[in-house]
């Protein structure tokens, strides 16, 4: 069970110093990772006063986005390939990448029951799935299909979204009858029956950070991103 934020916020004050003036950190976030990063969101404001300026996007489309000199100040990714780019390029502040998060993966139907994925698989009118080439999520959906022996009929016909948040919607809205999305989606939204990929299915989705700009705010968020609290809120929304 969840335990109230302000409970933990006792322990996280300490542990965090703050900067003299609040300030605003602009945060290039995963698309799947949106359901969690609200509830951080606010408890990193209410425990340092500073605010999250967030952007959800693909992680390919953020990273290209930074390369290009997008005014980010912190990269939450959706993989950790990205942020050791990033940091091998010189673009991220050496030192500054960890681990947040390793994401689940889930097919998810929101009218039928899964009884068995192979067969849901090969009976769906279309299934929907983030592109392979852009997001962390894709790839795992895609290596999915490949164990499961499925990528070459099911594979060509999918409706693949941008990011793992279009694959969600495609879904939510009917123009797909089962989807592969992130089981922090199904949680901030339950409906319907999702199958938990096995983990042996597809590559671990390592979520990575880095900083891109050396402030003293994102230097707090980043500390409170491995503080007790953040952890508890990262597991509560989905994430190992």
């Amino acid at each position: 069970m969840s335990r109230p934020i302000h409970w933990f916020l006792l322990l996280v004050v300490p542990l965090l110093a703050t900067s003299a003036l609040a300030a605003e950190v602009r945060v290039a976030v995963a698309s799947n990772f949106a359901g969690a990063m609200e509830p951080l969101a606010t408890a990193f404001t209410e425990t340092t006063g500073h605010k999250l300026r967030l952007s959800y996007g693909s992680t390919g489309k953020h990273y290209a986005q930074i390369r290009q000199g997008a005014p980010f100040d912190v990269f939450l990714a959706a993989d950790e390939e990205r942020p050791q780019r990033l940091e091998a390029e010189g673009v991220g502040v050496p030192g500054t990448r960890f681990t947040y998060a390793r994401g689940v993966l889930v097919l998810w139907s929101p009218d039928d029951p899964i009884a068995d994925p192979v067969t849901s698989l090969e009976q769906a009118r279309r299934v929907a799935l983030a592109n392979p080439r852009l997001a962390p999520y894709g790839r795992a959906a895609r290596d999915t299909l490949q164990t499961l022996g499925l990528w070459e009929s099911v594979g060509p016909g999918a409706v693949r979204g941008e990011n793992i948040a279009q694959a969600y919607q495609f879904v939510a809205t009917g123009n797909a009858s089962l989807g592969f999305v992130a089981l922090s989606q199904w949680r901030a939204h339950p409906r319907g029956d999702y199958w938990v990929v096995p983990e042996t299915h597809y590559q671990p989705i390592v979520q990575q950070t880095i900083l891109l700009r050396d402030t003293p705010a994102a230097r707090d968020f980043h500390r409170f991103l491995q503080s007790d609290l953040a952890r508890a809120l990262i597991r509560d929304g989905g994430y190992h």
